[in-house]
C-alpha cells in the first residue's frame, strides 16, 4: 500500500500518522513482544545481517518493559 493511500485512511479515521515503512518497524517490535526469537524475525524481514534487525527495526515496547520487571521479580522471588 503506497504512503498516499495510507494517508487517506489515517486522515479519514483521525489516526496517528505512520508510514508504510513505519509499519515494518512496528511489525518487527511486535514479533519480539510476542516472543519470537531474533533469527525468526530476521528471516521474516528478509535481513541478511541480524544486526540490521536488532539495531534498526526492533524497539522496546511498554509491554516489554513491564514484562522485564515482572520476570525479574519472579527470578529474585519477590
Amino acid at each position: 500500500m503506497p504512503n498516499r493511500e495510507l494517508k487517506k485512511i489515517v486522515d479519514k479515521y483521525k489516526m496517528t500518522e505512520i508510514s508504510v515503512h513505519g509499519f515494518r518497524h512496528s511489525h518487527a517490535s511486535l514479533l519480539f513482544e510476542a516472543g519470537l526469537d531474533v533469527k525468526s524475525v530476521q528471516d521474516r524481514l528478509g535481513h541478511s545481517d541480524v544486526q540490521t534487525t536488532l539495531q534498526i527495526y526492533t524497539h522496546v515496547t511498554e509491554k516489554m518493559k513491564n514484562n522485564s520487571g515482572e520476570k525479574f521479580q519472579k527470578y529474585v522471588n519477590f
